[in-house]
């Protein structure tokens, strides 16, 4: 779905012009990202010059296609979440921590120095905060 102008502004303005996900000040050139994954499929295309692009086909479910789906996100968020659904997502980023302790000496040795505290703390998204103190 392309979206319009005034449309792109609505969904900025969901969050007041914050990242649906981690709450961060939307940047200039900031996604609308289906929070329902409609997921498309990629396919090649030549140009009459021999250069190749590709380019996404119908999404294989338009019917999450809509604006209702769309939710602003800054584009780190967006791009890490691809299109997992939230709560493969929620898990993904969760699991990170286990993957810097095995994998990464630097952050080993910062948490060692206290430079970082790891909390055990839930990923919680920013929209979940904003609509949970909504309905309290």
């Amino acid at each position: 779905m392309k979206l319009t102008k005034a449309q792109r502004e609505q969904v900025r303005q969901k969050y007041d012009g914050h990242c649906a996900y981690c709450g961060c000040q939307l940047p200039e050139r900031w996604h609308a990202d289906h929070f329902e994954p409609c997921i498309r499929d990629l396919k090649r295309v030549e140009a009459p010059n021999g250069s190749v692009r590709l380019a996404t086909t119908t999404p294989l479910r338009p019917e999450r296609d809509v604006i209702e789906n769309m939710m602003p996100a800054c584009p780190p968020c967006n791009i890490s979440k691809a299109s997992m659904s939230l709560e493969s997502w929620r898990g993904w980023l969760a699991g990170h921590i286990n993957s810097l302790n095995s994998y990464h000496p630097i952050y080993r040795l910062a948490k060692q120095y206290s430079l970082i505290t790891e909390t055990g703390a839930p990923v919680v998204f920013h929209f979940e905060r904003v609509d949970g103190a909504k309905g309290a």
